[in-house]
Parts: C-alpha cells; sequence; structure tokens
C-alpha cells in the first residue's frame, strides 16, 4: 500500500493488469493494448488489456495536458501502448480496480480497420481471423483454462511417479486402423503422423514402469461433429502392471484432480465465460460404472434402435450420460469393435478389459483406455486376424518376447475435455489454431 500523500514522490512498478490490487495507492506502469474506449467531454476511459487481464484507465485533460489527451481520444482499438498511473480501488470498475492515468506513450498504433470490433461476427469470419479473435476476453479465458488443465494433467501424473517419454509424430504403422491416417513421404518410404503414442509408451514402461506421453495427434477422419478434430492433444498414460481396475481408479483421480485445479485457479476464467461451476464442483470419486451390455439396455429402453455389437456414436454416447450427474465409465465392449491390443475379458472372450469415460451434459467420451494383451502368441493372433503388415509390427511383438507383463493405459484428449470443463458448444474454441475438415488456415 502506497502513501496517498500527493506531495511525496513515488517510484513507478513495473506491474500486470492481474497484479494491480498489490499497488494501490501507487504508480505503476503497465504495458498492453487499447481492446475499448468511450470519452466524457474531458474524460477518456480506456479498457487496457495486456494478457493478463483488462483494467479500467481514466485519463483526463488535468491529467495528461489537451494534446494528449485529444491523441489519445483518437487512437484505434488494438493500438499497443505503455500508461503510467495510480492504482485506485473501485468495486465498480472491472477487477475491482482502475488506474488514474498519469503518463502514456504510444508503441504501435493499430491501422482503423480492426476487423473484430465490439460487436456480433459470425463462426466463420471469425475462425478466419483467429489469429486475432484470441485476443478477446472470452477466447483468453477459455485457452487460460486450456493451460491449467494441461498443467493438471502433468502436475498429477508427475506426482504419481509418471514420467514423461515423448513418443514420435512420425510413425511406420498404425495404431487403431489405417482408414483414418494421413500418410506422407519419408525420403521415398511411407510414414503415418501418429494417432497415439500409445504403443511406444509400452515399450517405455519397460524402462521406466509408469510414463505418459503427451502431445498432438492426428486422426484423417471426414467429420464435421462438434466433438471432432483434425488435429488434437492427447495425454496418454501407460503403466506396467496396472490392472483393468487401477487403471479406472487412476482416470477418475485424474479428472477429479484437473476439475478441483480449474475450480481453484480460474474462477475469473470460468466467470467470464459464463460456466456454473456448480456443475464441476460434484464431480468427485468415485464415478459410476456400467458394462457395454448394460448401456445396451439403457439405450434400448428410451427407445434408440441399436444391436450388441454395434458402436456408439454421440449421440447414443449423450443419451447414457445424461442418466448421471459425474462422468460415467462404459466397461467390456465387444471384441471386434475395439482395437486389436485389447486385453480380452477372463472368461469372456467376446468382450475386452476397455472402458470409455463419458462426460456429463452430453460431451461423450473424454478417455478411451484399458488393459493390453501381454501374450506374444494371443497378440501374434490379433495382428493376423486385423491384416496388419507384420514386419511394422515386429518391435511391438517383441515387448512380449522379453519380460512381458500386464499393462493397462488410457488416452485422454485435452479438446474434449476443455470443452466439458468451460461449458462449450464446439471444440473449435478450445484450441489456439484449429483443425477441421474445411479448415487449414490461419
Amino acid at each position: 500500500m502506497c502513501s496517498t500523500n500527493s506531495t511525496t514522490e513515488h517510484p513507478i512498478y513495473d506491474a500486470t493488469v492481474s497484479k494491480v490490487g498489490a499497488y494501490e495507492n501507487c504508480t505503476v506502469r503497465l504495458k498492453g493494448w487499447l481492446y475499448n474506449k468511450r470519452s466524457s467531454g474531458k474524460i477518456i476511459f480506456i479498457i487496457l488489456r495486456d494478457g493478463t487481464g483488462i483494467i479500467q484507465c481514466v485519463a483526463s485533460v488535468n491529467g495528461i495536458g489537451q494534446d494528449e489527451f485529444e491523441k489519445l481520444d483518437k487512437l484505434n482499438q488494438e493500438s499497443s501502448l505503455i500508461v503510467e498511473g495510480v492504482v485506485k480501488k473501485d468495486p465498480r470498475a472491472p477487477g475491482g480496480y482502475e488506474l488514474e492515468v498519469k503518463n502514456y506513450y504510444i508503441v504501435s498504433e493499430a491501422f482503423d480497420d480492426y476487423p473484430i470490433t465490439l460487436k456480433e461476427h459470425g463462426i466463420e469470419f471469425l475462425l478466419d481471423n483467429r489469429h486475432l479473435w484470441i485476443r478477446t476476453p472470452r477466447q483468453r479465458a477459455i485457452l487460460t483454462i486450456r493451460a491449467q488443465i494441461v498443467k493438471a494433467c502433468r502436475d498429477f501424473l508427475d506426482k504419481e511417479g509418471f514420467v514423461n517419454v515423448d513418443a514420435p509424430i512420425l510413425t511406420p504403422s498404425a495404431c487403431e486402423g489405417t482408414t483414418t491416417l494421413f500418410s506422407t513421404d519419408y525420403f521415398g518410404e511411407k510414414a503415418y503422423l501418429s494417432q497415439s503414442g500409445q504403443l511406444y509408451n509400452e515399450a517405455a514402461i519397460m524402462a521406466f514402469g509408469k510414463v505418459y506421453c503427451f502431445g498432438p495427434t492426428f486422426r484423417a477422419e471426414k467429420s464435421k461433429t462438434r466433438r471432432h478434430l483434425i488435429e488434437f492433444w492427447m495425454v496418454e498414460p501407460e503403466a506396467a502392471f496396472m490392472t483393468f481396475d487401477e487403471m479406472l481408479v487412476l482416470e477418475e483421480n485424474m479428472v477429479t484432480y484437473i476439475v478441483e485445479h480449474v475450480l481453484a485457479n480460474c474462477q475469473n476464467e470460468l466467470s467470464e465465460i459464463g460456466r456454473d461451476p456448480e456443475k464441476l464442483s460434484q464431480v468427485k470419486p468415485p464415478f459410476p460404472r456400467i458394462t457395454y451390455s448394460d448401456a445396451v439396455d439403457l439405450l434400448k429402453r428410451n427407445g434408440v434402435d441399436i444391436s450388441w455389437g454395434d458402436d456408439f456414436g454421440a449421440a447414443d454416447e449423450t443419451a447414457i450420460a445424461k442418466e448421471f450427474a459425474k462422468p460415467v465409465f462404459v466397461t467390456h465392449y465387444p471384441t471386434k469393435i475395439k482395437a486389436f491390443y485389447m486385453q480380452p475379458t477372463p472368461g469372456d472372450p467376446e468382450t475386452v478389459l476397455g472402458a470409455d469415460l463419458l462426460a456429463p451434459e452430453g460431451y461423450g467420451e473424454i478417455i478411451g483406455g484399458g488393459e493390453r494383451i501381454y501374450d506374444y502368441h494371443l497378440l501374434l493372433e490379433r495382428i493376423h486376424e486385423h491384416n496388419l503388415p507384420l514386419e511394422d509390427y515386429e518391435w511391438y511383438l517383441d515387448l512380449r518376447k522379453y519380460g512381458s507383463v500386464p499393462h493397462s493405459g488410457f488416452g485422454m484428449g485435452i479438446e474434449r475435455v476443455v470443452a466439458w470443463i468451460c461449458g462449450l458448444g464446439h471444440v473449435r474454441e478450445t484450441i489456439p489454431f484449429p483443425r477441421m475438415l474445411n479448415r487449414l488456415r490461419p
């Protein structure tokens, strides 16, 4: 707290908008961009944003002089500037504080045709200008929550003893099927953009016990739904000796940790986007569990035309999840609709030890995982059944030849988790620069 004695000279403190509360009655220097302004006679109210928040700055003719006042009054939206002034507490102002401007410097004056003005714009227009759209308070809030979700993932897994081992993005083979792969030339050899780092995680657990990879994954899936992106980010933990049930406990603890972290650290951002934190506060373990067969019965009771062995679509997942206030596990899927590496259920080879975690409120699958086949001969049989090229999987089979152990793992899609936690209608706002079926730019 600084002295309010006007005769006392004060130093100028470099500060950020998010920290101005620590400098009440002090003179601070803020560096940012002009988000909005309005003039009232001899006073200009400007909204300055600096990446950490927004603050109202009040400039008067008496405070900065007529010439500087007129220059500020003509400044265009998104001009960059440095503002010096005294921090004053004001409960009516955004963040509870405003700045009484004493001086300012224009760093770069923006052109007068800034496309994203403070009015409604169509979604395609906003996506065409995504490089500018991310400057708005709502988009900044969403991407801040995303960053905190990523941090929470890493913090949780690090705390649980998992080691981050990054998997390659360029791979010689498919992980989950060849129909949704992006192929590229790799010096005369065909390579693919990774769908998952799981197979490499399985190699890494033999060295570290518990690992995770975190990075971009790609699906050449011609889908336009609100849940799909062509390029998305996944965190994929894998652990040696981890049973199927232990994996489910890890998943629910991790999701709970993420939600609690966001509630503790992103209250302002949740408020900015209008997300009710009360719904999120219900996310506590244990999560309900139902088998695939139970889920099919549930859907049939609700009038859905589905047969045992059919995969669930988005509408099916929504119908299942709406029966529960918390995320729900659907377990023991049919063997024929799951990946070749899934461990059969003991005593029931028609199903596998696999599970999807469905988020409530219609957001569908956010995690998919399961126990892996660890028997060499069974895995070899599955590779032949799926008509996979043996030479591409010889190294993967080696893991079953030299010290194989039961192991499990899962992949969590970051964008779907962000969409659910933020209450968004589409995943396109969950990533800085979305890649969708018909969008490669900016």
